[in-house]
């Protein structure tokens, strides 16, 4: 087991570097591009997999990093170059942890290497869970799985919502109701191949912020996929839920949602993505107030401004902290068991959001202009605290974990 340290090795401080001068010499300059023409930056994700960053092999080097900071130190990098172009870059990866965190072996070989496609033919894959009425409540989940027997097919009907590279991904994974009187312990994930009849592109997004990434409905009229398309198996399936429906009239121990396990491991990557953005506002007001004068004088000679960014510096640097020992924390299998996940990602997004808001301050009028990056970092900002579950969501995670009380 790793012990947790918060110096890098060498090897992690090389792909730090390397990562580092991709984000600055080809994320950064195309930043304001991309969120003004709104779409999907293909040819920095082309040019992402010519270099190996955006590549399987690359993102399981990351995951499998004994430390287990190789993913929260490459979500940091990528998303200081631009949050936009970065979740483009990043945002097959909560598709493919959703199939490591329910899949079969046979089914991460299968399907993981068609979500990234190859340097010449990239590909992008979705992970759709949410709902127009069914966000952070997932037990109101109306997408229905129904599994036809004669043919060993499952058949999904419903429309998901707020889908990272929805409609235009090579891979979907679906999370559907398998059993209503379950709530949401009767939830399961399923593969959507490329190609399958039924599935469609519903409306696409204009966003406040991370406009370079995709976000749009995923409609599904009756869809079918194979019984392999399952992640786990029926067998597994049908165990879990035996267990749900024995507990549930006992009163007994939770049994494990499939949308929430996906969420539970990339909340601290989530984190990671807010530190990145924070850092990249904080620099950006730290040589402007290093260098802009007023009354004879550069503004960070004034107090009020000095201590914003004192205050900044300070709270990027505890987000960071708790990154990354959740992030050590999961990888060296060591329980949640005040929350850490969730602290690390309530804390780093909220964060985000007041160091990219004091950024712009202290920019004053140049801060409100899309002439500097805060502006655009601000609008990017307020996405960390509401999407892969809401501030309030991990507040609450956080205190029944605490309590042991089903706070509501």
């Amino acid at each position: 087991m790793a012990e947790f340290t918060l110096e890098l090795n060498d090897d992690q401080k090389q792909v730090r570097d390397w990562l580092h001068g991709f984000a600055a010499d080809v994320i950064r300059p195309a930043a304001s591009e991309w969120d003004e023409r709104e779409e999907t930056p293909w040819p920095i994700i082309q040019e992402a997999a010519k270099v190996g960053i955006y590549s399987l092999d690359f993102y399981a080097q990351q995951f499998f990093d004994p430390t287990g900071l190789g993913i929260p130190m490459a979500m940091e990098e990528l998303f200081w170059g631009d949050a936009g172009i970065a979740l483009s870059i990043v945002g097959t990866g909560l598709a493919a942890v959703g199939v490591l965190a329910n899949g079969t072996e046979e089914q991460i070989g299968t399907w993981i290497p068609q979500m990234y496609g190859d340097a010449d033919d990239v590909k992008v894959a979705a992970f759709c869970s949410s709902e127009p009425d069914a966000g952070s409540d997932v037990a109101s989940m109306r997408t229905r799985a129904v599994y036809d027997q004669a043919k060993d097919e499952w058949v999904l009907n419903g429309t998901k919502t707020w889908a990272t590279n929805g409609g235009i991904a090579n891979v979907h994974v679906v999370v559907a109701v398998v059993d209503p009187e379950l709530g949401s312990k009767g939830h399961a994930s399923f593969i959507v191949p490329p190609g399958t009849p039924g599935l469609s592109q519903g409306q696409k997004f204009k966003k406040h912020g991370i406009r370079a990434s995709h976000t749009a409905e995923v409609v599904l009229d009756d869809v079918r996929v194979p019984g392999h398309c399952l992640l786990g198996g029926k067998e597994k399936l049908d165990q879990r839920l035996a267990r749900a429906r024995e507990r549930a009239a006992s009163g007994g121990e939770r049994v494990k949602n499939a949308a929430m396990a996906t969420f539970e491991a990339s909340r601290p990557a989530v984190g990671a993505m807010a530190v990145g953005t924070a850092r990249a506002a904080y620099e950006v007001a730290l040589d402007y107030a290093k260098t802009r004068t007023q009354f004879g004088r550069p503004i960070i000679d004034n107090q009020g401004i000095a201590f914003q960014l004192a205050d900044m510096r300070t709270r990027i640097d505890a987000a960071r902290l708790l990154v990354w020992r959740a992030s050590w924390m999961a990888t060296t299998g060591k329980p949640f068991e005040s929350a850490e996940g969730s602290m690390s990602k309530l804390y780093a997004s909220e964060t985000a959001k007041e160091v990219t808001a004091q950024a712009v301050q202290i920019l004053g009028g140049n801060g409100f202009t899309r002439e500097y990056p805060v502006e655009r970092m601000h609008r990017d900002a307020a996405i960390y605290t509401i999407f892969e579950g809401t501030s309030e969501i991990q507040r609450l995670v956080i205190a029944r974990t605490l309590s042991g009380m089903p706070i509501r």
